[in-house]
């Protein structure tokens, strides 16, 4: 650990062997022990007897020198979104970017151009369904997405999903819909893909048995490998949403709690104008926010 207040990932307990730990594992209410240990920094773990349970825990360490204890928490904190202003009346009246913002806009702009003169395969068949589905307006709604995401997806044959729900979809349109309409264009869809994408194959590196689903401890890893840094109580909250009554989340449910955790987080910077990471709303912004991100 050294010093660090950040999760310990799998890995950890997979390659270091445990330096003391109770003598039987059984379903106690109370459990006591005597450990003589090297002075070193050691983590302590309490757990439940079934994997999955919530429990509660009073953990008490009585040492003999003295010794500084504390609970390993991770910062909420999300790397910096590329800037894609989330619609609200308050963040759309302030349309001033950083310098930060203006040098990421630059840099989206490169990387269109370069990617008009080598367009793939799969961004032709995507701007030709993208036309056939948007009409003359080349923009649709959440209904239209939903079509278009699910024909892409049926040609995917190395993941096990049955398409988008509506409502994924209807999440997706607020993270991307930077105007209000309701509705996003051809370059919004491009860039809402390019997302989808990069979760997908983190989804597919924890999806090891290729079931379509991965369990809440792997979604865990995945969060924090998609950018976000959660604390337990987040992560709870998101194994209670979107999780099934055996503790896995399918893919639909995956990247539905990616584009809101995407979402809330580029809302929160929009608001946080200061950067002190604290923001004021009244009750007709809240609901804009909560409605509209739902």
């Amino acid at each position: 650990m050294h010093g660090t207040k950040h999760h310990l990932q799998k890995d950890f307990f997979l390659y270091n062997a445990s330096k003391a730990r109770s003598k039987t594992y059984i379903n106690m209410r109370e459990i006591s022990e005597r450990f003589r240990l090297p002075p070193s920094e050691y983590v302590i773990i309490p757990s439940t007897y079934e994997p999955h349970q919530e429990g509660e825990f009073i953990l008490r360490v009585f040492s003999e020198k003295r010794s500084l204890s504390e609970e390993v928490e991770n910062m909420i904190e999300a790397e910096r979104p590329l800037p894609i202003i989330f619609v609200s009346d308050r963040a759309n009246s302030n349309k001033e970017l950083t310098a930060d913002e203006n040098a990421g806009k630059d840099g989206e702009k490169t990387q269109a151009d370069k990617k008009k003169h080598e367009e793939s395969e799969e961004q032709k068949q995507f701007r030709n369904i993208f036309r056939q589905i948007a009409g003359d307006d080349m923009e649709i709604n959440a209904e239209e997405l939903r079509n278009v995401l699910n024909n892409v997806v049926k040609k995917h044959k190395d993941l096990r999903s049955e398409g988008f729900e509506l409502e994924s979809c209807r999440s997706m349109i607020a993270l991307m819909d930077t105007d209000g309409s309701g509705k996003i264009n051809f370059d919004e869809f491009r860039h809402l893909w390019d997302k989808i994408k990069s979760w997908q194959k983190i989804f597919k590196r924890y999806d090891t048995d290729h079931s379509g689903t991965i369990n809440s401890y792997e979604m865990r890893n995945a969060v924090n490998d998609a950018g976000f840094r959660l604390n337990n109580q987040l992560y709870d909250i998101i194994t209670m949403r979107y999780a099934d009554k055996n503790m896995n989340i399918d893919f639909d449910s995956f990247i539905c709690c990616f584009v809101r955790l995407d979402a809330m987080f580029r809302a929160f910077h929009a608001f946080d104008k200061d950067g002190d990471g604290i923001i004021k709303l009244n009750v007709l912004e809240w609901l804009q926010l909560t409605l509209y991100a739902r």
